[in-house]
């Protein structure tokens, strides 16, 4: 085996791709949901599913400390179904206020728990403007207005609070991903600025989790909007990356 993995948010549309990726690849992994319907589904995936609110810092905390993860992968997302226009208004606050709080109890608990290895979703859309393609060395837009300014404050904490990792001797990995598309996305053609297929994303978290390189990456096709020449040349990632073409060395195979 190659250790334990807490992924938060395995029932999401990344989490669905990864939880099966980081198992193939000789992890045990316990994946958290909020919601019981979805503890099956965790299950039928090899991980074990746990039930917890990113929110309930305590039982959060408690839940980690009996795991001991040597990683915690963040890809929580509160989206409606599909990315339905009219309700993504009201999830604009929600996915903020999980990637603060929520951010802030997970890294907390993590802590607490012993692990110092991080590895957290946050988005490629979030640069101050500039000229393009943006890089990982580009501020972010702390100016932006209206709901904008809601989405790039929550990504700011986040990424505050994850990399803060690399500052006290652990490891904090942020992975800037493009506009997701593909299966549970809500999207099934490239669409946005930065594309990027869900297959790609869930690849690039495993990447970050055996590779243990602090710091922020870009994650998008080419010809996007922002620059992934960095992950391409530390993290070996390529946008074309797809579950079926990736295999594990003869030993990490689980019996």
């Amino acid at each position: 085996m190659n250790g334990k993995v807490l992924l938060a948010g395995a029932a999401g549309a990344i989490g669905v791709a990864l939880t099966p990726l980081l198992v193939k690849f000789g992890y045990e992994v316990y994946g958290t949901t909020r919601r019981l319907e979805r503890m099956d589904g965790i299950r039928a995936a090899g991980a074990h599913p746990v039930l917890v609110d990113i929110f309930d810092r305590e039982t959060l905390t408690h839940a980690i400390e009996s795991i001991e993860p040597s990683i915690v992968i963040h890809q929580l997302t509160d989206l409606p179904p599909g990315l339905a226009p009219h309700l993504m208004g009201d999830a604009v606050a929600r996915n903020a206020r999980i990637r603060s709080e929520g951010t802030a109890n997970l890294v907390a608990a993590a802590r607490a728990a012993g692990c110092g290895h991080i590895v957290a979703q946050s988005i490629a859309w979030a640069y101050a403007p500039g000229a393009a393609p943006y890089s990982e060395s580009q501020p972010l837009d702390l100016d932006a207005q209206g709901a904008r300014a809601v989405t790039v404050t929550g990504v700011a904490a986040l990424e505050r609070c994850v990399l803060q990792m690399n500052e006290t001797g652990g490891v904090g990995t942020v992975l800037r991903y493009g506009n997701l598309y593909g299966p549970c996305t809500g999207r099934d053609a490239p669409e946005g600025a930065s594309p990027l297929h869900v297959e790609a994303a869930a690849c690039a978290a495993l990447l970050a989790a055996q590779r243990a390189i602090g710091g922020a990456f870009n994650f998008a096709e080419d010809g996007a909007e922002v620059s992934s020449e960095k992950a391409k040349r530390e993290l070996n990632w390529q946008p074309d990356m797809r579950l079926s073409g990736l295999e594990p060395p003869r030993a990490y195979h689980a019996a």
